[in-house]
């Protein structure tokens, strides 16, 4: 099948659910990259939005003469990771698969030359799985984090959230400040990856029992597994504008509660990655961790931005209560 692939092209897979205009506007980015050095599709995976969204990708995509975005329903809203199954499917079954298939969130926009970098570092990297973009927030702010694979005391560091033991337990904290240069890591955002497809045509998937969150770190865990690697690519930006397109961490909103899929998707991480016994002690370092951090803000009479009933909604999903399974 290698001698198939195009190596100076890149296939974009971009899961819809009720984001059409965001569709729309990392379209056009995307557009706006196409030349002759560089062949670019997408496959736009429409998860069952029943609102109209999945019109209005397809009016755009009319209008614009975008031949080389192919707009996919699906009949189900299976969630992040089936959906973008669907697009690596259709990205693998064309004539001529790109080199590279890059997963992008509806509510990203590639800035100018990001698709060359991340071409030119896959050529220049053969090593490389997984390669993750910087990330700009949406007013332009460099957000510049890779992670670290979640861990018992990394649970212990983001729920305690004291300065002392966060320096103590830096290097198992989960979020990574990255630099100005390549590195390899343990995962990067969902937001912006790129996979290179010859892992895909071995039959590397995303897990589709993770509805959402989660599913990018069990991959890249599966692509480092298989002997791969995991690189941040800072030369490569793509603005995010975070939460858009899950409605969680869209501060416009308000504080929202955190939704049970979230709770069942770190449950299933560290208990397929790590075992039973293992994420029974990651669930009670976290909210041993957490009960101490509150108990601090009260003494403190100090506020907290957590979304409400943070504490009883993780308890309620934990593993120690296996019959809400």
């Amino acid at each position: 099948m290698s001698s198939r692939r195009t190596p100076d092209a890149i296939d974009v897979v971009i899961v819809n659910y009720r984001t059409g205009p965001l569709v729309v506007s990392c379209l056009e980015s995307l557009a706006a990259e196409i030349g002759q050095d560089l062949r670019l599709r997408a496959f736009v995976i429409d998860n069952a939005s029943g609102d109209g969204s999945e019109g209005e990708i397809e009016a755009a995509i009319a209008r614009e003469g975008w031949d080389w975005v192919r707009l996919i329903r699906s009949p189900i809203n299976g969630g992040f990771g089936a959906g973008n199954n669907l697009g690596i499917d259709a990205a693998l079954g064309e004539d001529r698969p790109a080199g590279l298939i890059w997963l992008l969130n509806p509510d990203t926009r590639i800035m100018p030359g990001a698709a060359r970098e991340l071409g030119r570092f896959a050529a220049r990297t053969p090593g490389a799985g997984i390669i993750g973009t910087a990330l700009l927030e949406g007013d332009g702010t460099p957000w510049p984090f890779a992670f670290r694979f979640p861990s018992i005391l990394g649970e212990v560091e983001r729920g305690l959230r004291w300065r002392l033991a966060s320096r103590l337990l830096a290097r198992h904290a989960v979020p990574r400040r990255m630099g100005l240069q390549p590195a390899r890591v343990d995962w990067v955002s969902g937001a912006s990856l790129a996979i290179r497809t010859e892992l895909l045509e071995e039959g590397l998937r995303f897990d589709e029992d993770y509805f959402l969150y989660y599913e990018e770190t069990d991959l890249c865990r599966t692509v480092r597994d298989l002997g791969w690697e995991c690189w941040y690519l800072p030369q490569a930006l793509v603005l995010h504008i975070a939460g858009q397109s899950t409605g969680v961490t869209d501060s416009r909103s308000g504080a929202r509660r955190m939704p049970g899929y979230w709770f069942e998707s770190r449950h299933r991480y560290f208990r397929k990655n790590h075992g039973a016994i293992y994420a029974l002690a990651a669930d009670l370092a976290w909210m041993t961790s957490h009960a101490l951090f509150l108990a601090k803000q009260v003494l403190r009479r100090e506020p907290h931005e957590d979304p409400p009933h943070l504490l009883r909604d993780f308890a309620r999903h934990s593993a120690f209560l296996p019959q809400r399974r």
